[in-house]
């Protein structure tokens, strides 16, 4: 019997023993409904406002904000074109540098037709390393530079070990290599003039590292790096900084992957891509261009490792370039 009554006593007493651990979990527990709350709070205010407010006013007079000139790299298709087409329907001079000259003058003569700019191409093979800077100089001398686009880029697919030499080389040289001389070349003469813009164009692989494209989403982290420091660097001297990084655009890089095959809300075409972007340019210093994208940065970042690995390993495109 004296067994039976001490029973209810010792679930009393641990009762009151726990009674401080419950509260303190408690307290943790509210504080981190708080701070998604608040976190989910910040980032629909972010989305509204870099996404939506921007579109619903006139566009932005880039000429006078930054300058007469500017540079795209990677532009005769995909993404760099579309850009190109949009900053020339804002009135800015483009200067169009990739690695095939008929495609380059197929794009400045479109251009120059569809919005009564002027065009300068530069021929130019960023795999090639330093040896193609000094005529990329040359071809900007006299010109304001105001804006630099930095789009050019190689992308490969597989484990690290099948990649060639020459497939690292191309990496390192075209993704990092190509954005930080072109950095290098045109920065000078915006904080002389106290105001310029640059777009290193990322990737949404740079929020986790992504097997099988190791290199490349490695090399797009560098971008959204460099880009970060240099805005923080640069911005008391006039200068903007983005770091654009898109999810999935409906271009040839990606275009033979079934569940992206066709445009959709979270994967549209270039020109759509494009159109968003720029309304972005001068708003946000990292962003992913286009609020479909920004929802999916949103839940990615969240996403445990396991499960962004797993997300990779459903896609299997080819190796492209984007220049």
């Amino acid at each position: 019997m004296a067994a039976v009554d001490s029973f209810p006593l010792l679930l009393r007493e641990i009762g009151r023993s726990c009674s401080s651990y419950i509260e303190t979990l408690a307290l943790v527990g509210a504080f981190y409904i708080a701070k998604t709350c608040l976190s989910l709070l910040g980032d629909a205010y972010t989305l509204i406002r870099v996404h939506f407010v921007p579109r619903l006013l006139r566009k932005a007079d880039f000429v006078k904000l930054y300058g007469k000139w500017a540079i795209v790299t990677g532009c005769t298709s995909g993404i760099g074109k579309a850009y190109a087409d949009e900053l020339a329907s804002c009135g800015v001079n483009v200067i169009l540098i990739s690695r095939n000259r008929e495609k380059l003058e197929a794009v400045a003569k479109d251009l120059e037709e569809s919005h009564q700019i002027e065009t300068t191409i530069v021929v130019a093979d960023f795999s090639h390393g330093r040896e193609v800077y000094p005529s990329i100089a040359k071809a900007l001398e006299g010109k304001e530079i105001g804006i630099l686009v930095n789009n050019a880029g190689v992308f490969h697919l597989g484990c690290f070990t099948t990649l060639s030499e020459q497939h690292i080389w191309d990496l390192i040289n075209v993704n990092v290599g190509a954005a930080n001389m072109m950095v290098h070349l045109v920065l000078p003469g915006m904080v002389q003039r106290k105001k310029g813009a640059i777009v290193n164009v990322s990737s949404l692989s740079c929020i986790h590292p992504s097997p099988e494209m190791t290199a490349y989403s490695a090399s797009k982290a560098y971008l959204d790096h460099f880009s970060r420091a240099l805005y923080y660097e640069y911005a008391p001297k006039g200068i903007f900084v983005q770091s654009l990084i898109p999810g999935f655009i409906h271009t040839k890089m990606i275009k033979h992957i079934s569940l992206f095959s066709k445009e959709s809300l979270f994967v549209p075409s270039a020109e759509e891509y494009a159109r968003q972007a720029v309304t972005t340019l001068g708003v946000a210093k990292r962003t992913t261009g286009y609020w479909p994208h920004t929802i999916m940065l949103m839940f990615g970042r969240h996403l445990p490792e396991w499960l962004w690995f797993w997300g990779i390993k459903r896609v299997h495109p080819a190796e492209k370039r984007t220049d």
